[in-house]
């Protein structure tokens, strides 16, 4: 991705649907298959996986990115959203990463987040009892967990001290192939939901210790919104805003009929999640219709400056949703 502002292009990516092992019993293979017909498409920039431990059953997302890393060799390689990151030892998560990040010969991209709270899904809360965390924890434990693992990646005598992590004169090999490795945070904070001076610790969290920001579910004024208060926030922190990178998490369903999409969307989805998602729960962050239908959706947020744009496609057929993504809306995007 490029940093000027004048030249900058938006790049794609394929999020894999890694639990669908489970709800739509796609194989491991499958999964593999998708990422190398992306690759060798050559308008994929990165491939993506999801991550949770209980809450979400799945493939784990570090080896199923080592697999990946064996079968592909330009795409970036990115856990969209790591979201287990803050009940992760530190020094281990480091040395996966870098190991990760080697054997790929340095084409990860670690986007982490707090994961659902104990109190918006019963399997969230038993996750996090499991792996002995307070759900209220996940903030400062999320902070916590970046600056470890920048300083295990960079120091030979790496030394943290926090209230939930602590580790003296470690010196983790192999460092990352990537100096420095990125760390994005992804997150959409609401006003609803965590008040004003929610959102506004949520942003300064990301701008303060993140390399990029990750989102989805969002309407396309906020974020503009919030890119533009990124922006400030980066420039109060004293770092290069130009540097710093956005994502947005995306869906299609590409049908001609659009209520059929968005059923075949909905299907996904209740079962990918285990929730029940009304028409706007789905559509604001799913675009759901004929191929002009979603190549518009995702315009919007191009023109309002993206830097990388991961498309999930969803539906009835995965296979067949891959390829309209490829063959047919990527292609509209680069006229």
């Amino acid at each position: 991705m490029l940093t000027g502002m004048a030249e900058k292009k938006t790049t794609f990516g394929l999020t894999l649907s890694n639990r669908a092992l489970l709800t739509r019993g796609i194989q491991p293979k499958d999964l593999i298959d998708m990422a190398v017909q992306a690759e060798n498409s050559g308008a994929i920039d990165a491939i993506w996986v999801g991550d949770s431990i209980l809450s979400k059953p799945r493939l784990e997302s570090i080896p199923l990115l080592g697999a990946l890393a064996a079968q592909t060799s330009t795409v970036k390689l990115g856990v969209a959203c790591m979201a287990t990151i803050a009940q992760r030892n530190p020094v281990l998560l480091a040395l996966q990463w870098a190991s990760l990040d080697v054997l790929s010969g340095g084409r990860t991209w670690l986007a982490a987040c707090m994961g659902y709270p104990a109190s918006q899904h019963p399997m969230a809360a038993k996750e996090l009892e499991v792996m002995g965390i307070e759900s209220k924890e996940r903030p400062a434990r999320l902070e916590e967990m970046i600056q470890a693992l920048r300083v295990l990646w960079s120091d030979e005598h790496a030394s943290f001290r926090g209230k939930y992590y602590s580790f003296q004169d470690v010196n983790l090999l192999p460092k990352p192939a990537q100096q420095p490795c990125p760390i994005y945070i992804a997150g959409t904070p609401r006003s609803h939901q965590i008040g004003d001076g929610g959102v506004e610790r949520s942003l300064r969290r990301i701008a303060r210790f993140a390399d990029g920001w990750m989102t989805n579910q969002i309407e396309l004024g906020r974020f503009r919104d919030y890119v533009g208060r990124l922006r400030s926030m980066l420039l109060e922190e004293g770092r290069d805003s130009n540097a710093f990178k956005t994502v947005l998490y995306y869906g299609i369903s590409v049908n001609a009929d659009r209520d059929q999409a968005f059923r075949e969307a909905k299907s996904f989805l209740d079962a990918y999640y285990q929730k029940d998602f009304t028409r706007q729960g789905v559509e604001i962050w799913n675009a759901c219709g004929p191929v002009r239908h979603c190549v518009e959706s995702i315009e919007g947020f191009i023109e309002a400056g993206v830097d990388h744009v991961t498309i999930r496609p969803i539906g009835k057929d995965l296979s067949e949703q891959l390829r309209i993504y490829l063959e047919e809306v990527l292609p509209a995007l680069h006229p």
